[in-house]
Formats: C-alpha cells, sequence, structure tokens
C-alpha cells in the first residue's frame, strides 16, 4: 500500500494544470468522493495493524500535498485567467462614472446641517398615516378643506361624508411627525422633521403630488415670537448667505396662532427686483408662528406652562431658489442629464 501512495504522489507532484477544466478534472481523479485518494482511504481498513501507523502518514501526507497542489493551481488560475474565460465583459469600461447626489438630497441634508448645530434634533415617522395625526390633533376643523378629496390621497375612509379618526391617509405635512413626538416626549422639545409628503394636485411645473418638507417644532418655557425669529434669521442667512434678510407677513394656520409666512432677500438682484422675485426684491420660503395651545392640550401638554413655536418648509422650493431650477417636474424624472450638473455638490 505504502508504493501505491508513493506513486500516486510522484504522479501528483509531476502534473501541470493550465486551465480550469485541467484543474476540475484533478478534483475528480484524486480528491472527490470516488477519486484515488479516497479509494486508498477505503483500503486502508485491510492494512495489518503493525503497519496502520507508516501507512496513516503516508496517506495524510499524500491527501495534504494534493489538496495544497489543487488550491495553488486554483489561486494562480484565478489571479492569470484570460479574458476568454474570466473577464466580465459586462462591466463598465474605465473611467468609471462617479454618480452625486440627488439635489433634493444635498439641501434636505443642508437644512438638516444648520438645524443641527443649534440643538434641534431629526425625528421621522410613518408616510401612511391616520387623520388624527394628520388633521384633528393640529386643530384641522371637521370641514376645513384640506381634508376633501380633492386634497388628501385617502388610502381607507369610514365615512363618505365626514371625516374621521379612523381614516387612512397618505399624510400632506410632516406636522404629523411632531405630534407624535410631542405624544411621546416630555417639554423641553427641539425638533425637527424632514420626509416625504402626497397631495393631491396636478402635477406641473410650480406643483407636484410628491415633494418633501422638513418642519421644526420647539417647545420650552417662555418660548415667544422673538426666538422664532431670531431662529429663522440664523438659518436664512446660513442657507443663503450673510446679507440674506428676512420679513415676516401675516398669516393664518390651523395649528399656530399667531402665524406667518417668511420671505428672503433675493439674491439674484440683491433685493432690488429680477424676474426671479417677480420684481418685488422677496421670496417666499416657508411659513410659521407660535404652537396653539389647542395643538398643546391635543397632545397632553399644559398649554399654561408651555409655549412653542413651529415651521415647516418645501425643499423643492429652497432647491429651485438655490440651484435656479424652474420647472418642479426635474427632481422627479431622474434625467441623467440633469442630475449630472450636481457632481460638485456635497
Amino acid at each position: 500500500m505504502i508504493n501505491k501512495i508513493t506513486e500516486l504522489l510522484k504522479e501528483i507532484n509531476s502534473l501541470t494544470l493550465q486551465t480550469a477544466e485541467e484543474l476540475e478534472q484533478y478534483r475528480l481523479k484524486y480528491l472527490s468522493k470516488k477519486g484515488l485518494i479516497s479509494e486508498l482511504f477505503e483500503d486502508f481498513r485491510n492494512v495489518a495493524a503493525a503497519d496502520k501507523k507508516d501507512v496513516g502518514q503516508k496517506l495524510n501526507q499524500l491527501k495534504a500535498s494534493s489538496l495544497e497542489k489543487f488550491n495553488l493551481f486554483k489561486a494562480h488560475l484565478e489571479t492569470t485567467q484570460d479574458i476568454s474565460t474570466g473577464t466580465d465583459l459586462t462591466r463598465p469600461a474605465f473611467p468609471h462614472i462617479i454618480g452625486s447626489r440627488h439635489p433634493i438630497s444635498i439641501v434636505r441634508n443642508e437644512i438638516i446641517n444648520i438645524f443641527t448645530r443649534i440643538g434641534f434634533i431629526v425625528s421621522e415617522g410613518p408616510e401612511i398615516e391616520d387623520d388624527d395625526h394628520v388633521f384633528t390633533k393640529l386643530n384641522f376643523a371637521p370641514e376645513h378643506p384640506a381634508r376633501d378629496m380633492q386634497d388628501t390621497f385617502y388610502i381607507s375612509r369610514i365615512s363618505a361624508e365626514d371625516s374621521n379618526p379612523g381614516d387612512i391617509l397618505l399624510r400632506t405635512h410632516t406636522s404629523s411627525v411632531q405630534v407624535r413626538v410631542m405624544q411621546g416626549e416630555k417639554p423641553p422639545i427641539r425638533t425637527i422633521s424632514p420626509g416625504r409628503v402626497f397631495r393631491n394636485e396636478a402635477i406641473s411645473a410650480r406643483a407636484h403630488c410628491i415633494f418633501h418638507q422638513v418642519e421644526g417644532l420647539y417647545i420650552d418655557e417662555n418660548v415667544s415670537f422673538a426666538d422664532l425669529k431670531q431662529t429663522l434669521l440664523f438659518f436664512a442667512r446660513e442657507m443663503f448667505g450673510k446679507e440674506t434678510e428676512i420679513r415676516l407677513r401675516p398669516s393664518y394656520f390651523p395649528f399656530t396662532e399667531p402665524s406667518a409666512e417668511m420671505d428672503v432677500s433675493c439674491r439674484i438682484c440683491g433685493g432690488k427686483g429680477c424676474n426671479v422675485c417677480k420684481y418685488t426684491g422677496w421670496l417666499e420660503i416657508l411659513g410659521c408662528g407660535m404652537v396653539h395651545p389647542n395643538v398643546l392640550e391635543s397632545c397632553n401638554i399644559d398649554s399654561q406652562k408651555y409655549t412653542g413655536f413651529a415651521f415647516g418648509m418645501g425643499i423643492e422650493r429652497l432647491a429651485m431658489l438655490k440651484y435656479q431650477v424652474n420647472d418642479l417636474r426635474l427632481y422627479f424624472e431622474n434625467d441623467i442629464r440633469f442630475l449630472d450638473q450636481f457632481k460638485t455638490a456635497f
């Protein structure tokens, strides 16, 4: 038996393997379950007890040597195989094209970075919501037009005539996330809620049924409108430049009182007037106000002890102003010619 092992070891050592097919034939002949080495291990049971130690050592040496040879040739073939057998012809050619972040993601990250530097944390919530979080707890009246099918995508409605807390819908704003935060945490609360929202609108250059928002909320003792103004002024100057000015115009939102729309001075004309700002010198970017006491109470926050402010802005709107994009649909079409322009952005 030792002679058989010695002859087989010489045979294996003399072999030269050139191709993957030869390597596979080697494996089948010597290393497989029906191979020559396995046959020798089967015959090992017939070896005399006195010879088992020597034969066993030789047999193990044969197996180790044959396996080592197999692994060496396999590694060699993997590093030197030619194009006909080893190269993936479907891979992109060099140089590799480097992608870029989507402009909405760029602006979203910039907004988040600005507010996290002054203590705001990021909160997220579900896009599929119920009427209670989207409307009722935010002080929307039962007959408010925002509840209509013309404005909201309903997944299921308990009643076709009346709104109901059991209605399931696609959120129309990320204020629903703020409701969940107020219900789950105690003041002080300082958070921003970026996310995708949905409204039943005709798609055009200026409107879309899907868009992105960032909404902010700050609740604590003795929070005032002055705190809101200074926070938004800081944001505007970080976003659009140190020379940016803001103005607040009275407005109405069910969940804030008093409420305001905020404009920033046009960065294109420096406030002198141009076609971008419609010759007013100002560009509207967000809505804001002091959190309505009814909203605080509906979320079990003492409105006699705590006050707060909230604000919300459309990311597409800011991206359009930042990059001078005049058609909202470009953000959703994934046209590589459009997206390639943002490769240098972070």
